[in-house]
């Protein structure tokens, strides 16, 4: 079984307390048959040390962005059209809005995401969307900037099943974090429900968000398991099929052959 983890920040787990080093992570993560990771960059200079971080590790991918919630300053454009353009790179993101936390920035974030979205289309790479309080202009900014020419994917879902039908529409895909698997998250699990498995990723999100059982602790790539085992009782399919599914999505939304995927 092959299981991908679409969405975690490698650069952000705690290499002193709970793993010796990256490859202690993706040993951990290959025994519960995680065996893939898109690592998640939030700043530019952050993308230069993830990059670092990897090295040429044919198991993970990379994204290139900045976060909505990385806009006080402002950052090179050339030198993220730059960076995106990188072979290495699979994504742009992640980008897009953030008004729970910050109100201040809101055009600086609208910039940004559109930015975001211009260069995935100029480069034919999918972005990477992080919402939150900000259904509304996420969803008009993704259509005025036609989105659907490069793709994307909402990551870390959490909104209703509306929205779901208004990102399917565009073609996006949609993953799923451990947040589903909290007690308080039936509107969640509903949408979950509601979205068709062939448009469906899982993901940790890692270091934040474990899944439970593991709430409280480091969320790390291995346990994208537990998310993928909950989605498959909630989608009523099994595992195999789930991490077969989604791990095709995952190889057509970001252009990676399934032949480096295991399948």
């Amino acid at each position: 079984m092959f299981i991908v983890d679409s969405h975690c920040h490698l650069d952000g787990l705690d290499y002193e307390k709970n793993h010796r080093d990256l490859d202690d992570v993706i040993a951990k993560a290959a025994a519960r048959d995680v065996k893939f990771m898109l690592a998640i960059a939030t700043t530019l200079p952050g993308f230069h040390t993830l990059k670092a971080l990897v090295g040429d590790r044919e198991n993970i991918a990379l994204s290139c962005g900045v976060h909505p919630l990385n806009q006080e300053a402002p950052y090179d454009v050339e030198e993220f059209r730059l960076l995106a353009a990188d072979e290495r790179v699979v994504a742009l993101g992640e980008t897009g809005l953030d008004y729970y936390y910050q109100q201040e920035t809101k055009a600086q974030q609208q910039a940004s995401f559109r930015e975001h979205i211009r260069t995935g289309r100029a480069l034919n790479k999918p972005i990477i969307v992080h919402t939150r309080e900000a259904r509304e202009d996420t969803l008009a900014i993704l259509r005025e900037e036609k989105v659907e020419e490069c793709g994307g994917v909402l990551h870390c879902f959490t909104e209703d099943k509306e929205t779901a039908a208004k990102l399917l529409d565009m073609g996006f895909y949609i993953s799923f974090s451990g947040i589903v698997t909290f007690r308080n998250a039936e509107a969640l699990r509903d949408a979950a429900r509601y979205v068709p498995l062939d448009r469906m990723l899982v993901e940790t999100d890692s270091p934040y968000l474990a899944p439970v059982p593991y709430r409280g602790k480091e969320n790390q790539p291995a346990w994208t398991r537990d998310v993928a085992d909950y989605m498959a009782v909630l989608k009523g399919v099994d595992i195999e099929t789930l991490a077969a599914t989604t791990t095709q999505n995952f190889s057509r939304l970001f252009h990676i052959p399934l032949s480096r995927l295991g399948s």
